[in-house]
């Protein structure tokens, strides 16, 4: 079990690598260099400032913002939400400045966009430098099959009968470029225009691909980014996350209302598009970046450890099978069809928690009470609640003039090792009761 959290962690200043698939054209190693050598911005995945921040073992502080003051208020209890961070609060970094705390650019869209809510400062002391391995949601496939393997009983028959058809269908139905994706990762190229319109096609039956496609996308426009504002933040150890807000909100409508990634898919055309208008020097790469590197993710967030990439396939796996040779994937689509059975609601603690308590023992273990996002540093972190060696403090803050964040009222609350209700993470549904992240549609073939 700690080594399963283990490898779902990642730390971008170690050349620690992780064990993969066999027959892939280039090794974890070799797609480390790239991005942290190649790009403009590479050496932000191992000197940011939120690594930089860890590692120093002095207080770290962090927003967090909120609609829910005055039930916090209330209770004087702070819990923590699902989402990319699995089992935390999630924040954004604050640096401390002679005139106030700075927001991390991400902080700073955070306050811009989300002007109904209020923001909490917290300062987090450790108990020592904090390691710098972030949780990477992209490889927590096997966590979500063990789980759901153990809490299988939860299920009613026809649920579970359900679950099992609706994840063999999407397989059989994407098996075609799923395997297509192993060819490519195993050094057999599609064209890059055919890729990309591929791609795009099977985002709708195959969900999980469009979180691949657009963390892909969310990492070449980090790195590779030139434009001043880039540079302006690079200069404070920080990505520019306004690139991939732009993306997702230009390339899926209503995202901004609810953020799911499984209905981002765009095309080659599109796609060209899109970065070209957040910065058109990035648009001849980008087909090329995409085709590589999502192949490679692909399959090491895929199959398990020894499989051979070059000779596997997905077109005549049953369950059992899959859940041997390709468990992590396996793992993924049920975790996102659970989400979309209507008495999830009702099991969503008894899953969730679950991996919560898990995650909370990994970090603890590990000495991590501030884990964050690690399929790239991009400023997302968070507060483990469940943490029991570190000092917090909370308190209300109001945002002056200059954009600097500064406490005014200190609150009595209490972090408590237990997830929020699902209303209020990002795994909700909307008005309609559709889950974030999620298509319903059926996928049989």
């Amino acid at each position: 079990m700690h080594h399963e959290w283990g490898n779902a962690h990642t730390d971008h200043t170690s050349s620690t690598t992780r064990p993969g698939p066999s027959g892939l054209a280039a090794t974890e190693a070799d797609r480390r260099h790239h991005l942290e050598h190649e790009t403009p911005n590479g050496w932000l995945l191992s000197g940011n400032s939120m690594t930089k921040t860890l590692a120093a073992g002095r207080p770290i502080h962090l927003m967090h913002t909120t609609v829910a003051l005055d039930a916090i208020r209330a209770s004087g209890h702070l819990y923590a939400s699902t989402g990319c961070l699995v089992a935390a609060l999630y924040c954004a970094l604050l640096t401390p400045e002679p005139a106030g705390l700075r927001p991390h650019n991400l902080g700073t869209y955070l306050l811009e966009t989300k002007k109904h809510t209020r923001t909490l400062v917290f300062e987090i002391t450790p108990d020592a430098p904090v390691p710098p391995k972030g949780i990477d949601y992209l490889r927590l496939g096997a966590i979500h099959l063990r789980t759901y393997l153990t809490h299988r009983s939860f299920l009613t028959e026809p649920e579970d009968a359900q679950l099992r058809r609706a994840v063999l269908g999407r397989i059989r139905t994407a098996a075609p470029f799923l395997d297509t994706l192993l060819a490519n990762a195993a050094g057999k190229p599609t064209p890059e225009a055919e890729f990309i319109d591929r791609l795009a096609a099977t985002v709708p039956a195959f969900p999980f691909l469009g979180y691949l496609y657009f963390e892909v996308l969310s990492e070449y426009l980090m790195l590779n980014s030139t434009t001043p504002e880039t540079k302006a933040y690079a200069q404070l150890g920080e990505m520019n996350n306004r690139l991939y807000k732009r993306l997702a909100f230009s390339a899926v409508q209503g995202m901004d209302q609810l953020f799911d990634l499984s209905r981002f898919n765009p095309d080659h055309e599109r796609l060209l598009h899109l970065i070209g208008q957040i910065e058109a020097g990035m648009t001849p790469w980008v087909a090329r970046f995409t085709r590589q590197r999502l192949s490679h993710l692909f399959a090491t967030v895929a199959l398990a450890p020894g499989e051979d990439a070059a000779s596997f396939t997905f077109r005549h796996g049953d369950f059992d099978s899959l859940a041997a040779t390709a468990p992590h994937l396996l793992g993924q689509l049920l975790f996102r069809e659970m989400r979309i059975i209507d008495r999830y609601p009702q099991l969503y603690l008894a899953l969730e928690q679950a991996k919560a308590l898990e995650a909370w023992a990994y970090w603890n273990t590990e000495g991590i009470p501030t884990p964050f996002n690690g399929t790239i540093p991009k400023g997302e972190i968070g507060i483990n609640t469940a943490y029991p060696r570190a000092d917090g403090k909370v308190w209300v803050s109001e945002t002056c003039e200059r954009g600097l964040l500064h406490p005014v009222e200190r609150l009595d609350v209490t972090f408590l090792p237990r997830l929020t209700e699902l209303s209020m993470t990002a795994m909700r549904r909307d008005e309609t009761g559709k889950a974030a992240g999620h298509l319903r549609q059926s996928a049989s073939p």
